[in-house]
């Protein structure tokens, strides 16, 4: 067994141990999160969401206590962020993936940490939005080149970036014109988690099963191209229906 195969196992291991302290302590679900109405996989997976928030808020306590500002978290989501596209572009899978954790961390934090400092702004919800699109972006570019030898893998994973920026357009487009939109499967948390996922068990999976190394990652990049345009086209006639329905004065 490799290194980052054990060091994959260990940390499964660890989150499973952890999910049974969360569920033995009474699965308290994360009032922040309730409030904004986050849901993971439409609500199926709620649980895992507010087990991981449950899990990040000792680093959530010790950033307030240290009096770290949303802007540190945001750039250093970013930072993690580059790092990943990078490390995904050179082949380095499991480095990527960790780094996409550590900056989902971030961007989890840096609302978080906003809200309980009360220093909530348009400023730090423009900069955090606009900070994850260049996240995603260089996450995916490095997806690009890790799919060059697939003969369609670059234009799946730049159909998966396309999509992204729809999801995330067609949301933004609804709040400006009074909609909030927060309908469909494949927003930000599960393209994280599918990516994250492709990342570290791409090459333990297709060594098993004597693929070609990416063969994981084509498909999970082919999952998310789809599923992310059929968010953006459902969230378009969503927002669209509600503004029909609207009386023409308070549009």
């Amino acid at each position: 067994m490799d290194t980052s195969a054990a060091v994959l196992l260990a940390a499964l291991a660890v989150a499973l141990v952890s999910m049974g302290v969360y569920a033995a302590s009474g699965a308290r679900r994360d009032a922040d999160a309730q409030r904004r109405g986050s849901r993971f996989l439409m609500g199926a997976g709620d649980f895992l969401a507010h087990w991981f928030l449950w899990a990040v808020s000792p680093v959530e306590r010790l950033a307030i206590r240290l009096g770290l500002t949303p802007d540190a978290f945001n750039f250093a989501g970013l930072a993690f962020g580059f790092l990943a596209g990078v490390a995904i572009a050179a082949g380095h899978l499991a480095l990527g993936g960790w780094a996409i954790i550590l900056g989902g961390v971030c961007d989890i934090l840096d609302g978080r940490v906003a809200r309980l400092r009360q220093v909530s702004s348009p400023y730090g919800a423009f900069i955090d939005s606009t900070l994850d699109r260049f996240v995603e972006v260089f996450v995916f570019l490095g997806f690009v080149v890790e799919l060059r030898e697939f003969t369609l893998g670059p234009l799946l994973a730049a159909t998966a970036i396309t999509g992204s920026l729809l999801v995330s357009y067609t949301r933004a487009r609804g709040e400006s014109v009074g909609v909030l939109c927060k309908e469909g499967l494949m927003q930000r948390a599960e393209r994280l988690v599918l990516s994250v996922a492709a990342c570290l068990l791409d090459r333990p999976l297709t060594a098993a099963a004597h693929w070609p190394p990416g063969t994981l990652i084509f498909w999970t990049m082919a999952l998310i191209a789809f599923g992310t345009f059929a968010t953006a086209a459902h969230r378009t006639v969503w927002i669209a229906g509600r503004l029909r329905a609207k009386p023409a004065a308070d549009q």
